[in-house]
């Protein structure tokens, strides 16, 4: 079973910056990662792509956090990060990890975590 963790929401004032963390796991598995990345989802509104990341480094930004966040992983862990900085009250939002696994058959699973809030007030 995939397991999708998780960690370093909370509150911040505007300008300030957070670090999302975001492990995965699984038991009795070897996890074959195809990309890594976050979205989020304000109250009443669409969960929307932020960043993504490749197992080979690429990245991909939303056009509203290009130049503030900054995604990165670290495959030995199988964990991705999201340094966010200069924090806009519109940044407020749940942030999910997604996993994208590759599975026996050559496809690709989608795997999330529980989410975490980021709070930024004005």
């Amino acid at each position: 079973q995939v397991q999708v963790v998780e960690s370093g929401g909370g509150l911040v004032q505007a300008g300030g910056s957070l670090r999302l963390s975001c492990e995965v796991s699984a038991s009795g598995m070897v996890l074959s990662i195809n990309s890594m990345g976050w979205y989020r989802q304000a109250p009443g509104k669409q969960r929307d792509l932020i960043a993504t990341i490749i197992s080979r480094g690429g990245t991909n930004y939303a056009d509203s956090v290009k130049g503030r966040f900054t995604i990165s992983r670290d495959n030995g862990k199988n964990a991705v990060y999201l340094q966010m900085n200069s924090l806009k009250p519109e940044d407020t939002a749940f942030y999910y990890c997604n996993v994208r696994l590759w599975d026996v058959r050559g496809g690709l699973d989608d795997y999330w975590g529980q989410g975490t809030q980021v709070t930024v007030s004005s």
